[in-house]
């Protein structure tokens, strides 16, 4: 998207809404109701949020067709407001994403090791470093300060943003997002206690494998497993500070929110949410 914008008209058939106002009018992006400026879309999730929109200085609002509007306002009419934002969301999200890092290619104070194997289009911003033996597909973005070790595999079309460590070993499937300060593969928490009460390390030797479309929050922890694997499944989506302990298995489309810690060696099955700082045992099936 450029500086040009796009067309009410446009946004309309792109998003499948119905058009109330002026169809030439132009909108540079997105922006929640409060912040919102004239040449940005906004949209009302709830009723109680029709305040904010009809104060709002947006220039298009997304709304249910069954919630009332101020006249001489341009709308988007459509059963969803939330979905359809997100539609002129991804619309507008190439323009978000140039503004994230000016830094393309390979930048010259990262390091590669010589047996990494990275495809095209891949980035790695200054000061990361990439052990020997990995490999990133087309397209992914590996942020600044952030280590990838050795044989660490990440799909295509990942983002790994600033501060990430990921560990040996540890896979990573496509369009993954890794959050900042985020560490996937740290060992597990396993200690054998002697008779004088010292406490002896257990060795960690499984991995960790998290597969496509998984996004994972600032300042999360995912633990290698013991032995085998810790798995994160396909689609789940975890927030900031959540703790994942060794051979804990995910499954799909989960909603795991802020704070919550999941012990070793449990099991999750299938859009399962837990609501923050929720605390789960280990060993268990849920």
């Amino acid at each position: 998207m450029d500086q040009v914008g796009i067309t009410l008209e446009e946004l309309a058939k792109l998003t499948e809404a119905k058009l109330e106002g002026d169809p030439k009018r132009r909108i540079l992006g997105v922006a929640g109701l409060e912040e919102a400026q004239e040449e940005h879309a906004s949209f009302v999730a709830h009723a109680r949020y029709l305040p904010l929109a009809e104060k709002s200085r947006a220039g298009v609002i997304f709304i249910a067709e069954d919630q009332p509007r101020k006249e001489g306002r341009c709308y988007l009419i459509h059963q969803d407001p939330s979905s359809a934002f997100q539609k002129a969301l991804e619309i507008f999200r190439k323009t978000v994403k140039d503004r994230m890092s000016a830094f393309e290619g390979l930048h010259p104070m990262s390091v590669i090791h010589s047996t990494a194997s990275l495809d095209s289009g891949v980035s790695v911003g200054p000061n990361s470093v990439v052990d020997a033996a990995a490999k990133i597909g087309e397209k992914s973005r590996i942020g600044p300060n952030c280590c990838i070790g050795p044989r660490v595999q990440i799909g295509e079309n990942c983002w790994i943003h600033a501060g990430v460590t990921i560990r040996e070993d540890s896979i990573i499937g496509n369009n993954v997002i890794i959050q900042p300060g985020a560490v996937i593969g740290s060992c597990g928490f396993g200690y054998k206690t002697d008779e004088q009460g010292h406490h002896h390390k257990v060795d960690q030797l499984g991995i960790v494998v998290i597969e496509d479309d998984v996004e994972i929050g600032a300042n999360s922890c995912i633990d290698r497993a013991r032995f085998d694997k810790t798995i994160i499944r396909r689609g789940t989506k975890i927030d900031n500070l959540v703790q994942v302990g060794h051979n804990v298995e995910i499954g799909e489309h989960c909603l795991i929110c802020g704070q919550v810690g999941i012990a070793g060696s449990t099991k999750v099955g299938n859009h399962v949410i837990f609501a923050g700082k929720v605390a789960v045992t280990g060993h268990i099936t849920i």
